[in-house]
């Protein structure tokens, strides 16, 4: 076997790859990295005791509890009392994320393309007129080969203006001003040089339970995805970012605790030290889709401390995370997924905790920003369809604004000038400091926070759910993780319209799928067409039926809804993934361990073989495979 590249107590590149991209690794990228290596081992101590915690509550029939106000906030100095109180020092908001009424998210390359063809995705995103772009390297960013590389390459091409990234964004400026002249009647982009300048860079590493499918620790132990992500964008673009002015800007995403905030406070602290920035230099928004974090929510601003400058409010995997932690009290069953939207029950008291955080003052007197979800929704279908999502997306933002937010997410530029005008309507910058009561820590607020209010759970519920889940994990499979997606059964109904979904979407599926199945959720209408009435529950037999069903529907798809090259490839592998995670008696803490571990595999018995091996080792102690199995085939060889 040839060794991975690397050098004395130097982490190991995968063969090939130093070369490939010498543009990313570069020697004070991987002086970085090296000199960040220590933090690997802060970071496997967090992610031990994340599953440790989740088990023992498991065990004990435990819901998560408030921290004890008297105890010092781990890996810190800071008594969780005075969190609360706002007695840290935090950061101040920088000029150019003052005004973030709308952040566009999604990734900077795109799967199995020329740089020049991938770099587009940049050019849409620069000109979109979004206050900022989130620059996905997690839940959208394909994983499969390099992709995590040419997004990095990308983002670094065009921060710096290089002539490949402005050739293809001048081609790119008149796409778009040709779709918005037939949609709006006129163009969205005057001066598209002039446009790049407008939109604030911002960039989402991988989170702290995953490891980087390229890198290794000299002792051939996994990487953090989080460090190497971090340290190649920040090494990479903070002179560019800098001399232009701008901020250095990540979102943390998946962070649970406040414990797991003071690492990523320690390492990006240790990252700004080694380059020589002062302390506080890289801003952070977190985005709070782990229960956990909401019960923690002043701890995690006061251990980020001068790093922080605002929550994100997401569903997708904070359904997910909910699902997760209450999996063992049978009481608790989640409706039909398009029921739980951010007015629902316990999303109700998540959303309200959150603005409440931000607007509870530091010992300055500074608070932070909040940014709104996710619009989902493309402008792409036909009139009715549009016209109905548009008004929908249209209340949405304009909820959210009227609760406090600064912003909001969207997943497609083509929704930027159409939810844009919420925001410029009230005309205020943010929403800081706007008064909200104070939060509370009772019984009452932790019981809230998991509170389930009725709602349907039916067939057609249970097909949405496998069939989106199916897709996803095929998207993933095929390089695509952002992808426009709808159930089956609407394949061809152009009035309903494709929603723009990343690695969430699955994991939410999937969560419900296993706490329907293994709780006994009863179904609350009739289906004649699955021989269901009211009342029936949720079975092993029903799901094996619906599951085969739906695959059925996927296999039988044209192109345009489900490559054709996946159906005998990744489709097959994703269907094994779903029926054994789903089926297990013990609930698999994350559906993208079980995707991550066959990118690149295209054999579905050497699927099976990982999926087993997968729920073995999570059987017997708790071990969550995440390194790379191919890690020592070149990535340029792996064919199969």
């Amino acid at each position: 076997m040839v060794p991975a590249d690397s050098a004395p107590n130097q982490p190991e590149i995968r063969r090939g790859l130093r070369e490939r991209y010498a543009d990313v690794y570069t020697p004070e990228a991987l002086a970085a990295l090296k000199a960040l290596d220590s933090w690997n081992d802060a970071r496997a101590e967090v992610m031990a005791s994340r599953i440790a915690r989740r088990h023992q509550r498991a065990l004990d029939r435990q819901h998560i509890p408030f921290l004890d106000p008297d105890a010092l906030i781990a890996r810190t100095s800071i008594r969780v009392q005075d969190a609360r109180d706002g007695k840290f020092d935090g950061s101040e908001i920088p000029a150019d994320l003052q005004r973030q009424w709308l952040q566009g998210t999604g990734p900077g390359a795109k799967p199995h393309a020329s740089t020049a063809s991938s770099i587009r995705n940049v050019a849409y995103a620069l000109l979109s007129g979004a206050d900022g772009w989130m620059f996905d390297g997690e839940d959208a960013l394909g994983q499969i080969s390099t992709m995590s590389l040419e997004n990095q390459r990308n983002l670094k091409l065009a921060f710096a203006m290089d002539p490949v990234f402005l050739a293809a964004a001048q081609t790119v400026a008149g796409q778009m001003n040709s779709w918005a002249d037939g949609f709006f009647g006129r163009p969205i982009i005057d001066d598209w040089r002039q446009q790049l300048e407008f939109t604030t860079r911002i960039f989402r590493p991988r989170g702290l339970h995953l490891d980087d499918r390229h890198i290794r620790r000299a002792d051939g132990s996994g990487f953090s995805a989080s460090i190497v992500d971090a340290a190649l964008y920040v090494v990479n673009n903070h002179q560019t970012l800098r001399s232009q002015g701008r901020s250095v800007v990540l979102y943390l995403p998946k962070i649970q605790n406040a414990e797991e905030a003071a690492v990523w406070n320690g390492l990006l602290s240790a990252l700004e030290e080694h380059i020589g920035l002062p302390v506080g230099t890289i801003k952070v928004y977190v985005l709070v889709e782990q229960l956990e974090a909401s019960f923690q929510l002043m701890e995690i601003r006061a251990a980020l401390g001068l790093h922080f400058v605002g929550y994100n409010t997401g569903r997708w995997d904070y359904i997910a995370s909910v699902s997760d932690a209450v999996r063992w009290d049978e009481a608790f069953i989640n409706p039909n997924i398009d029921a739980i939207g951010m007015t629902y029950g316990y999303m109700r008291t998540y959303e309200d905790r959150v603005r409440r955080a931000v607007n509870t003052p530091d010992r300055n007197g500074r608070c932070a920003l909040w940014q709104g979800g996710m619009e989902p929704n493309i402008p792409v279908g036909t009139d009715a369809g549009v016209a109905a999502s548009m008004k929908r997306a249209l209340a949405g933002a304009e909820r959210e604004q009227r609760e406090g937010a600064s912003g909001k997410w969207i997943a497609h530029w083509k929704m930027v000038h159409i939810v844009r005008p919420v925001w410029e309507r009230v005309g205020q910058a943010n929403q800081l400091g706007r008064a909200f009561e104070a939060l509370t820590y009772t019984d009452q607020d932790a019981a809230d926070l998991i509170a389930l209010e009725p709602a349907p759970r039916t067939v057609v519920g249970a097909r949405d759910l496998l069939s989106v889940g199916l897709q996803y994990g095929n998207a993933f499979g095929q390089g695509l993780q952002a992808a426009a997606l709808k159930p089956a059964d609407h394949f061809g109904d152009d009035d309903v319209l494709y929603l723009m979904e990343d690695m969430a979407t699955g994991e939410i599926r999937l969560s419900i799928l296993w706490e329907w199945l293994h709780k006994g959720a009863t179904l609350t209408q009739d289906d004649e067409g699955a021989g269901v009435v009211a009342g029936d529950v949720f079975d092993g037999p029903l799901f094996a039926r619906l599951l085969a069903e739906e695959v059925d529907k996927l296999q039988r798809a044209d192109n345009r809804d489900v490559h054709d090259a996946s159906k005998a490839t990744t489709l097959p592998i994703v269907e094994v993934i779903v029926r054994t995670y789903v089926s297990s008696s013990f609930k698999a803490p994350w559906y993208v361990d079980l995707l991550n571990i066959n990118l690149d595999n295209l054999d579905l018995e050497q699927g099976r073989a990982r999926i087993r091996r997968y729920f073995d080792a999570f059987a017997a102690d708790g071990t969550r495979i995440t390194h790379n199995l191919d890690f020592d085939t070149p990535a340029q060889e792996r064919t199969s």
